[in-house]
């Protein structure tokens, strides 16, 4: 059995503190105080996970979005941080650091695309990187195949939503940035890249996307960063063999797709 802050400090091993943007808020949000022999490793610590981890006799729960963000003015019984509190059970969570990490979610879709010779772009919390070329309609079917894979199925729907905009020529050199990264266009412009793969882009980046001749494709938030939590667990066990680390199989994108 495993205190807390040893494996906390195993985390900051796997996605150093130090490579976290200046206004996230990752770290050991929540700390009970108590052991943990067994772990429950999710994308997002709803109230769903939470009744997961009590079911399952998980102490801890380690996350990759903040349940704490915000300064906290007041605590009821419907907050996450609440519910942890009441169920005795500790949160660490890794923000952009993990992002960012050697290991972490960019590196994880780098993987799943089949990237080469990648290097980070966009101040470290991308990578960018060679691939074999595909036209862009087959690598957007591409991600919708490969990521559902890796997700949690909703109860009703597809489990990853595609869109893309195809500047016409096929996909070389490849940048993926996980989440809310269709902002960064410019950034993979300047390093040379076809097309940007990320979680969300809005309306106007797709347009300025494809006039400058970026294609452009927004495989959904959780889409692409839910597949880094399997490999969260999978340095955690190497890290601690003798801790139990369980997936989550209760978080889910919060969009029903028709």
């Amino acid at each position: 059995m495993r205190t807390v802050n040893e494996l906390y400090e195993a985390m900051q091993r796997i996605a150093p503190l130090e490579l976290a943007e200046s206004w996230d808020n990752p770290g050991l949000l929540v700390d009970c105080g108590r052991p943990a022999d067994r772990v429950l490793v999710t994308l997002d610590i709803t109230p769903e996970v939470v009744q997961e981890a009590a079911a399952k006799g998980c102490g801890l729960i380690v996350a990759h979005h903040p349940v704490i963000f915000s300064p906290l003015k007041r605590l009821e019984p419907r907050d996450v941080p609440f519910q942890l509190v009441q169920n005795g059970i500790s949160a660490i969570c890794m923000h952009t650091n993990l992002d960012a990490a050697e290991g972490g979610v960019n590196e994880v879709l780098a993987g799943i695309f089949g990237m080469r010779n990648w290097e980070p772009f966009a101040g470290g919390c991308g990578r960018v990187g060679e691939v074999d070329p595909i036209p862009v309609p087959e690598l957007a079917k591409k991600a919708q195949d490969a990521l559902g894979k890796r997700c949690n199925l909703p109860e009703t729907g597809p489990a990853v939503q595609v869109k893309y905009t195809d500047s016409g020529r096929p996909v070389r050199r490849l940048a993926v940035i996980s989440g809310a990264g269709g902002s960064l266009f410019e950034e993979a412009i300047a390093v040379g890249t076809d097309c940007l793969l990320t979680g969300e882009a809005n309306h106007h980046h797709a347009c300025d996307a494809a006039r400058l001749g970026l294609s452009l494709i927004a495989a959904g938030h959780y889409a692409t960063e839910f597949p880094v939590t399997a490999a969260v667990a999978e340095r955690l066990r190497a890290a601690c063999p003798e801790l139990e680390v369980l997936v989550s199989t209760a978080n889910r994108d919060p969009y029903t797709y028709i």
